[in-house]
């Protein structure tokens, strides 16, 4: 049975831990309400970006721009993985991390068996679980999510189209989570290249549009903006719904810590009790053996 000391010394341990993920749960607060905005923001422009690129795409022959090809077979895949550099953060990696692992494995086992799977990481997390394990790895973006910028995008969007383009691979697949609210992450797979409108994409872009000078002028302008777009607002997405999952994570820590404080207490006070009742008794034996003597 622990002494009153052990037990005022888990207490105070405790305490300090309570404080310290009470704190970064206001942390992570404040870092999503800013990251949740320049996701938020960062939608509209992607998605109109992408329709605009669906309406162009369904007036010219997809052969106009080799990003828009598709392959006649696909031997090898890129996944472009994002998870984050810190952890702290609940199930956020381990969950995005399954999730790839499921497209490798159930997705693409063939030419995963075959060594024509590739991936790129973005953050430490994902980067250092993949390289341990003896994954191909083409690129490393660990502390990418330290100075979050559009040029990490952009380096990433880069190094997918130029080995795109030069039949490294045949298909790019991006793995994220996507920020819905603090409770709901959406793990979702996406495929970056080649460029194929979805269906809800090809009803949207049923508008009639006017272009100058062409639609393949132009598709060869859009097409390097839609991928640069497409990776950034992934990481915003994924930074949004890295801060909701720490915040989420500190906050059941802290309840946590609060609830074993409570029981901790009730076990020092019947110590204590223990303690003085043991007391007393012994001076109560004490004065009778005195009174007897």
């Amino acid at each position: 049975m622990p002494t009153l000391k052990d037990i005022r010394i888990r207490l105070k341990g405790i305490k300090s831990t309570q404080q310290v993920t009470k704190a970064m749960k206001m942390v992570a607060a404040a870092k999503l309400r800013r990251a949740q905005d320049r996701a938020i923001q960062a939608r509209p422009y992607a998605g109109k970006l992408k329709e605009m690129l669906a309406s162009l795409s369904s007036k010219v022959d997809t052969s106009v721009n080799p990003l828009l090809s598709p392959r006649e077979e696909v031997s090898n895949v890129l996944v472009i993985l994002v998870t984050s550099d810190r952890g702290l953060c609940g199930g956020f990696n381990t969950n995005i991390i399954k999730a790839a692992q499921r497209v490798i494995h159930e997705d693409y086992a063939a030419l995963h068996a075959k060594g024509g799977v590739t991936m790129i990481c973005a953050g430490t997390k994902g980067a250092e679980f993949f390289r341990k394990r003896g994954y191909k790895l083409a690129a490393g973006y660990p502390g990418v999510f330290q100075n979050l910028s559009f040029d990490s995008a952009r380096e990433i969007a880069d190094t997918a189209s130029k080995m795109y383009l030069s039949g490294e691979v045949d298909r790019v697949v991006l793995v994220y989570n996507e920020f819905k609210s603090v409770l709901a992450p959406n793990l979702r797979t996406e495929q970056l290249l080649p460029i194929t409108p979805e269906e809800g994409d090809a009803k949207t872009a049923s508008s009639e549009y006017l272009y100058e000078p062409s639609p393949a002028a132009i598709i060869d302008e859009l097409v390097p903006k839609h991928l640069n777009t497409q990776v950034w607002r992934v990481m915003l997405e994924s930074n949004a719904a890295e801060q909701a999952a720490r915040m989420a994570a500190m906050d059941s820590a802290t309840e946590n810590a609060k609830e074993l404080i409570r029981l901790l207490n009730i076990s020092y006070n019947r110590a204590r009790q223990a303690a003085i009742t043991k007391e007393l008794s012994e001076i109560v034996a004490g004065a009778d053996a005195l009174k007897q003597g």
